[in-house]
């Protein structure tokens, strides 16, 4: 009997071995839940670029934009879990949409093999140039001695931005309203015009205005300071402790994947993200590196998807 189940073991680990050297045995294909373009699409090409080096296969990287990008979650949670099929998954479609989607077509709890947090990075408080606000301190009172009529736009209902205003709104106590808009960029049109007061926006896409002095950046809304904007105060050193809201990407694949793959996959682009060329790529776009374990990237999305759950069901947020 010992010696059975002695030859059953040695099966067991001679077939994993064989499957891990034998991987990956096709071009894998990585998908990105936005059009190209974006900040999603742009890391993952970036990064996509250095594992087809060390792994010897095309990564082809395939946008499949809508609905806030959980089309492409759909997708990669029902793909076959052989580890060519990954996903850069983001803060929206695993920590927000599952409380604004009331028929959501996946559980990103149990759908999904949590692979390496691949960057993170804040949005900033911009406010138009004639806003009469210098500081986080001024832009609450203004908002405060005028209710109503203070009004904030973001890229679209339940993304970073408008999770960041919500948050903000809700811990400040602050009277602001929120503009959706269909994108980031004509948010920015309109801030620039002063269509809208205020707006959460990327470093990278306030900082040539803020440079040119066409808006003002009050506050940024990570728990440390922008490395892209060093300069200005987090909002929660402006009065606000423990204010945190961030954008992530992560690399993810559909459950069941073998851990063997998962665990080659994660030291693969461990190293990528530790090497100086990626890492100064990433920080030109505003993207900060943010490597970790596997578990400690499933933690991320844990305590992101009870945290937007509150702050959804606290400010009532749905997604008409």
């Amino acid at each position: 009997m010992k010696k059975i189940v002695a030859i059953a073991l040695g099966l067991l680990v001679a077939g994993a071995a064989q499957a891990q050297s034998s991987y990956p045995s096709r071009p894998i294909t990585t998908l990105v839940g936005f059009a190209p373009g974006g900040g999603t699409d742009t890391a993952a090409r970036i990064i996509a670029k250095k594992l087809s080096e060390v792994l010897g296969q095309s990564i082809v990287i395939e946008n499949r934009p809508g609905a806030g990008g959980n089309i492409a979650h759909e997708i990669v949670a029902r793909a076959a879990p052989d580890g060519h099929t990954l996903l850069l998954s983001s803060v929206g479609s695993l920590a927000v949409a599952p409380h604004i989607v009331s028929k959501l077509p996946y559980d990103p709890l149990r759908d999904f093999a949590p692979i390496i947090m691949a960057v993170a990075f804040p949005n900033v408080l911009v406010v138009n140039a004639s806003v009469p606000a210098s500081t986080l301190a001024d832009f609450v009172r203004l908002a405060n001695s005028k209710p109503g009529t203070i009004t904030y736009g973001s890229s679209g209902i339940g993304g970073a931005g408008h999770l960041s205003g919500e948050l903000f709104r809700l811990m400040a106590k602050v009277d602001i309203v929120h503009v959706p808009y269909k994108g980031g960029a004509p948010a920015m049109t309109d801030l620039l015009s002063g269509q809208v007061a205020a707006i959460f926006a990327t470093p990278v896409t306030a900082g040539p205005h803020v440079k040119a002095g066409k808006i003002r950046a009050l506050a940024t809304t990570g728990s440390s300071r922008a490395l892209a904007m060093p300069e200005v105060p987090t909002i929660a050193e402006s009065g606000y402790p423990g204010y945190e809201a961030l954008n992530w990407y992560g690399f993810t694949a559909p459950a069941k994947t073998p851990k063997e793959i998962v665990v080659r996959l994660h030291r693969e682009l461990t190293a990528i993200l530790n090497d100086a060329s990626i890492r100064e790529q990433l920080l030109s776009h505003g993207m900060e590196p943010a490597p970790g374990t596997s578990e400690a990237f499933m933690r991320t999305i844990e305590r992101e998807h009870a945290t937007w759950g509150r702050v959804v069901k606290e400010a009532k947020i749905t997604a008409n």
